[in-house]
Parts: structure tokens; C-alpha cells; sequence
């Protein structure tokens, strides 16, 4: 194992991890700007106002991406798997 092979298999590893979770922080930080726009034209100051919508927005993106973050997941251990002897050796 090289060194441009280990740095190689960590940049996929960080590409995994931003598209698993990009989904989920993008609606995330959408939901907070809407709730964020809707408090301060209405002045409502109201905390835990802001938990609910980002919770059921994110339940919605699980909900819709779910299948794919699935496929993606089973996809990237199955090709770590199949090279395994190649990390090993």
C-alpha cells in the first residue's frame, strides 16, 4: 500500500460521507432559514418553534432519499469488500 493509495481511499471515504449527509444538512439548513425569515417578520421569538419543522423535514428527506443513501451505502462497502485483499497486502 502507497501512500497515494491511502490518500486516495480516504478521499473517497470524505466524498461518502459529504453525499450521505448533504441531503440531510441542505434541508436541514433550509428549514432554518425559512423558520428563521417567518419569526422575524412576525416577531415570534418562540425557541423550540424552530425543532419541529426541521424534524419533520428531515424525517421527509430520510423518507425520499432513504432508498438511495441505502443503495449508495451497500454500493461503497460492497466495493471495499471486493478490494479488500488489495488493502491488505
Amino acid at each position: 500500500m502507497t501512500e497515494n493509495f491511502i490518500v486516495s481511499l480516504g478521499q473517497q471515504c470524505m466524498l461518502y460521507v459529504i453525499k450521505m449527509v448533504a441531503p440531510i444538512l441542505l434541508m436541514s439548513l433550509v428549514m432554518g432559514i425559512g423558520v428563521s425569515i417567518f419569526q422575524a417578520s412576525t416577531q415570534i421569538n418562540e425557541q423550540t418553534m424552530t425543532f419541529i419543522p426541521k424534524i419533520i423535514a428531515i424525517i421527509i428527506t430520510l423518507l425520499v432519499f432513504g432508498p438511495w443513501m441505502l443503495t449508495t451505502s451497500v454500493d461503497f462497502t460492497k466495493s471495499i469488500l471486493e478490494n479488500l485483499m488489495t488493502y491488505v497486502s
